[in-house]
């Protein structure tokens, strides 16, 4: 028995040692390798950090399908919602700087700011505006976000919270939105004196040196390599390119609108895990204990527990907070029209990693997070990523069947079928909208976001929009009380949230032109 335990032991031991003896591009080639073949990725960029260090990076693929001109360190990825943590991190230096306190009223520096209650709109705080627990529904507003590009401006965001009704209480629950950060970006412009662009270079950008990170307006040729976005197509993925070659600044800079190259997101990550002293200046461990407060409880879904036994899970300034294998984790995601980004902290550890993808790739996000996570949290638990990606697909198909309707008899609604609803509709946030005769049929088209529009088509007794950006359709729902306003609603009651078409009341204002 002594015999076996000892060979037992040293078989262990052996193997902690082998494992241990792998560089890093032998632990982390295969796992990337294995992920851009299960989702034929068109491109990608990943780096790890150990001990505060980097020790890896790898970049695949193109910048768009076909260009043959490859990802590097120095591409320029959207980070989307990744951009959070940078604007909660611009707040916190100029609360350091005395130009603001966490619980200023937000009406102290938008005097026009107006929620739906109005006990709300004088008691939301600096802080609230950062942690998903406004009462708004989750995405609520978005639409005025994106599909991009659009007509939509700040002033309008902060003009139509007036009239987002709210899902629960103020404060007593959690719910994902952006608006409020777009917001929060304006009570920075308001309190820095700068507009929120001028303010994160030269706050966040400049002191790091993020030499790459892009926010505003700027030229893409002037600073290629830049990452195009792609959006998934049948079994593969179509280049979204932008026919302009000048980046504009849009309404969701402070929610969703930085990028950056893999080298400046690594290096953004260094600073929160083995900051040096002068970052420690720069931002002192008292505002960096802040923004990663635990303030609202997240659900934690059974996927989550059962993966990463997860039981703590919640929002703080700009990140989540988790833990996963018993391991303290702070971290977030973004998600855009096309790119998927996540950056991963093990803060005890000092390690972390950054993965950046140019294309519509949810589940392929999802199975690179968690397997790179075992690398660091419970490598004894580690599944391969078909594993993983074998479990996703099957929730997935399941969830198809069960939740999504069968459009297939879809054909296009007549004039005459929709008489009684052409005309020109307005939503008091959203705006106008047409449902007006074009060519033999119907289409909707969305005054102030051009890319919201499509033709009208019948299946059995109801109506959806196709949209002609092939994203999320949307069933027309007719009025049917006296207040007599059309609604809308998410064809897959599980498409992103940020498509809050039952958020639209429109009422008929005027017939077709």
């Amino acid at each position: 028995m002594r015999r076996l335990a000892k060979t037992l032991l040293a078989a262990l031991a052996f193997a902690a040692g082998a494992a241990s003896a792998q560089t890093p591009k032998e632990r982390f080639d295969p796992l990337v390798d294995a992920v851009v073949a299960r989702y034929h990725l068109p491109g990608i960029a990943v780096g790890v950090i150990e001990n505060g260090q980097v020790v890896y990076r790898r970049t695949a693929g193109e910048l768009a399908l076909g260009s043959g001109q490859p990802v590097t360190n120095d591409t320029l990825f959207k980070i989307a919602s990744n951009s959070k943590a940078m604007t909660a991190t611009l707040l916190a230096r100029l609360v350091q700087q005395g130009k603001l306190r966490w619980d200023d009223p937000v009406k102290r520096w938008i005097p026009a700011f107006r929620m739906f209650d109005p006990w709300v709109t004088e008691h939301m705080q600096l802080g609230d505006l950062l942690t998903h627990r406004s009462g708004l529904g989750e995405g609520a507003g978005d639409l005025m976000l994106w599909p991009e590009p659009n007509a939509f401006t700040r002033k309008d965001i902060v003009a139509a919270l007036a009239y987002l009704k709210p899902r629960y209480d103020f404060r007593a629950g959690y719910a994902y939105d952006n608006l409020l950060y777009v917001v929060a970006g304006e009570v920075a412009a308001a309190a820095g004196g700068a507009p929120y662009e001028t303010l994160l270079r030269r706050e966040v950008f400049q002191p790091l040196g993020l030499s790459r990170c892009q926010v505003g307006s700027w030229r893409r040729d002037a600073l290629a390599p830049v990452a195009v976005p792609h959006a998934r197509r049948d079994d593969g993925f179509v280049a979204l390119a932008p026919a302009d070659p000048q980046v504009h600044p849009s309404t969701m800079e402070a929610a969703g609108g930085v990028q950056c190259s893999l080298d400046d997101m690594l290096a953004w990550a260094r600073q929160w895990l083995a900051p040096t002293a002068d970052q420690l200046a720069w931002l002192p461990q008292a505002q960096r204990d802040k923004l990663w407060t635990p303030y609202t409880p997240m659900p934690i879904s059974a996927q989550r527990r059962a993966w990463d036994g997860t039981r703590l899970y919640a929002y703080g300034y700009g990140w989540r907070i988790a833990d996963v294998d018993g391991a303290l984790t702070v971290s977030h995601t973004g998600t855009l029209s096309g790119m998927y980004s996540a950056l991963y902290l093990l803060p005890d550890r000092r390690d972390g990693f950054v993965v950046l993808i140019n294309g519509d790739a949810e589940d392929a996000r999802t199975v690179l997070i968690e397997v790179l996570l075992k690398q660091f949290t419970a490598p004894d638990k580690a599944r391969g990523v078909a594993a993983y990606a074998n479990e996703l697909a099957a929730k997935e198909s399941h969830r198809h069947a069960s939740r999504v309707p069968d459009t297939s008899a879809r054909r296009p609604a007549t004039r005459k079928e929709l008489a009684g609803l052409l005309g020109i509709w307005r939503d008091p946030w959203f705006g106008e909208v047409r449902l007006c005769p074009r060519g033999d049929g119907v289409a909707f088209e969305a005054a102030k976001s051009p890319r919201l529009r499509g033709p009208v088509l019948r299946v059995g007794n109801q109506y959806l929009v196709q949209w002609e950006h092939g994203d999320a359709e949307a069933w027309l729902h007719a009025p049917t009380d006296k207040a007599g306003n059309l609604h809308m609603s998410k064809v897959d009651p599980d498409a992103d949230f940020s498509y809050d078409f039952e958020d639209l009341a429109f009422k008929r204002v005027r017939d077709c032109d």
